[in-house]
């Protein structure tokens, strides 16, 4: 038996996204990655054409946040709604598990932006620290 399936009956989950293998590495990395922690949180608001999106999401490329999009989408994180009008208008918006993710998503971020005097003053510490080297 591997190390990997070790683990996973360790732990008696189903899936170990420690695990290389374990499709939740994923589906964790969409979520917590640059463009897609901020999409969701985004969504998180409610439904958004692309436009909209990108101009929330500050820094985002069109590119980028088109393949945001579809691997939120794939792994059922976020519904795409085409409408049929000219010209063509797609909204998105978050399935309930997207917005049960985002929820903890935001959690994080407000603990974030609430911690940042103190990320701020130990960055600071640690730049003086090795510049003083």
């Amino acid at each position: 038996m591997d190390t990997t399936q070790q683990s996973l009956e360790a732990r008696d989950l189903p899936y170990d996204v420690f695990a290389k293998v374990c499709p939740s590495r994923g589906t964790l990395e969409h979520v917590t990655g640059r463009w897609g922690g901020l999409t969701l949180g985004a969504l998180y608001e409610g439904s958004l054409r692309f436009n909209e999106l990108r101009r929330r999401v500050d820094g985002v490329s069109e590119k980028m946040l088109s393949q945001t999009l579809q691997a939120l989408e794939r792994d059922g994180l976020v519904h795409r709604e085409a409408q049929p009008t000219n010209p063509p208008r797609v909204d998105y918006e978050l399935t309930p598990l997207g917005h049960e993710v985002a929820e903890r998503l935001l959690d994080l971020i407000h603990f974030v932006e609430g911690r940042m005097d103190d990320v701020l003053a130990a960055r600071e510490r640690y730049d003086v620290t090795r510049g003083a080297r």
